[in-house]
């Protein structure tokens, strides 16, 4: 999408989930007493419902009729995104009692959201060049905690969430408020995500944008670093 140079870039917006973290398989979801499910929950299993858990505009495959309104307002309230989640859960296969309950947990437990390799870098490379960040995240839960947990906090200028703010991509009052609160003009603006539909939004109000593969960590190494190169900050070979 549109590319200018770092000058021009005054600000960056970067999505949460399949651009700086990603929802994956490690020592927090090992089956304990909670997942006592007559069934294996086998990685082929557990990851088919990760892609379906982070998907991130489209209706759910399988998502019961009477709770399709509410998908749609999922990332708005924490209630409405448990329920809906938890029905999502039980339609792929986590029918058992408690499953799908335990699984949902296991959605907003901080130790189940790993960084991309390049992603402390990349915000480094912007406050190496003094340009604010804004994470600019469709989610009805505290992903703070998760910066927290890695560090990373005190290299963020702004979290602009979609639970907290009553709106959610694609709508473009996400980001001008995210562009508004960073001081920058949405022209000034790089929006960095994962989502075309979602992410690429911000191009309507004039922002850049940059998409970025929502791969397993282990698979994409440099993408955050790449498009920042791309846009003017730094060779994508000097890291």
């Amino acid at each position: 999408m549109g590319s200018v140079t770092g000058m021009s870039i005054r600000g960056v917006l970067l999505d949460f989930s399949g651009t700086m973290f990603r929802l994956e398989i490690n020592g927090a979801w090992q089956p304990d007493a909670a997942f006592d499910d007559p069934e294996p929950l086998d990685i082929e299993r557990q990851e088919q419902i990760l892609r379906v858990m982070t998907a991130p505009v489209e209706p759910t495959v399988g998502l019961p009729a009477e709770l399709r309104a509410d998908w749609a307002l999922r990332d708005l309230d924490p209630e409405v995104h448990r329920r809906v989640n938890i029905a999502v859960l039980q339609a792929s296969g986590l029918a058992h009692p408690g499953v799908a309950e335990a699984f949902y947990d296991r959605l907003i437990d901080v130790r189940s959201w790993q960084p991309y390799p390049d992603t402390r870098a990349a915000l480094e490379r912007l406050r190496a060049a003094r340009v604010p960040i804004a994470v600019v995240s469709n989610i009805a839960w505290d992903i703070r905690r998760v910066f927290d947990r890695h560090g990373l906090t005190d290299l963020i200028d702004e979290f602009v969430l979609s639970y907290l703010e009553g709106v959610a991509k694609p709508d473009q009052k996400i980001f001008r408020t995210a562009c508004e609160r960073l001081g920058v003009r949405p022209e000034e603006a790089l929006m960095i995500g994962d989502s075309a539909e979602a992410d690429g939004a911000a191009a309507v109000i004039g922002a850049s944008v940059a998409i970025v593969p929502p791969l397993p960590t282990t698979e994409r190494p440099r993408a955050l670093l790449d498009a920042l190169a791309e846009h003017g900050f730094a060779a994508a070979d000097t890291d």
